[in-house]
């Protein structure tokens, strides 16, 4: 939490605005509060089926309800110029690995920062390691994404980001 609260306000502080997931609870109610407390714009996306009380945030300056999981994922794309993980479950990683195939596949070349706080991403990681040792990826993809230990390393790299070229090996 502590970790969200200190990224949510390096957000808001570089002039960057949050769009999120559009949930109150967990890390991205923690991340979007923050970015609100110190001045940042914030616009969540959520499907109809989780615009429930307890789970919606009510106080992002825009929220915006899909139809679905897809539309939302979508949605938030259109509006994003980069994509951090925090650390999180099945929907954080389904979401990564969509956002990290659509890069590789070219369909958009916007930073993707993976924030490891407490090693979290470690297992996930050796997964990608394996992956390329095993040759079903190819090691240059690694640079599709960085793993950052803090907020600080994750909004540089954002700040500094220059698009990788990337073997574009399936599209030969």
């Amino acid at each position: 939490m502590d970790m969200a609260t200190d990224l949510g306000k390096k957000i808001a502080i570089g002039g960057y605005n949050l769009v999120h997931g559009g949930g109150k609870i967990g890390l991205m109610g923690v991340l979007a509060a923050s970015v609100q407390q110190h001045g940042g714009k914030v616009t969540g996306v959520l499907p109809e089926m989780l615009n429930l009380d307890g789970i919606a945030s009510e106080s992002d300056d825009e929220i915006i309800i899909t139809r679905d999981m897809a539309d939302r994922k979508n949605e938030m794309r259109k509006r994003s110029r980069a994509f951090i993980a925090l650390p999180g479950g099945f929907g954080t990683v389904e979401e990564l690995m969509e956002t990290i195939t659509l890069k590789q596949l070219g369909y958009h070349n916007l930073p993707i920062v993976i924030i490891n706080t407490l090693s979290y991403y470690d297992h996930l990681l050796a997964l990608f390691q394996h992956m390329f040792s095993q040759r079903f990826a190819d090691q240059s993809y690694a640079s599709l994404y960085f793993v950052a230990a803090n907020p600080d390393e994750a909004i540089h790299y954002i700040k500094n980001y220059d698009y990788p070229e990337v073997r574009k090996k399936w599209l030969l």
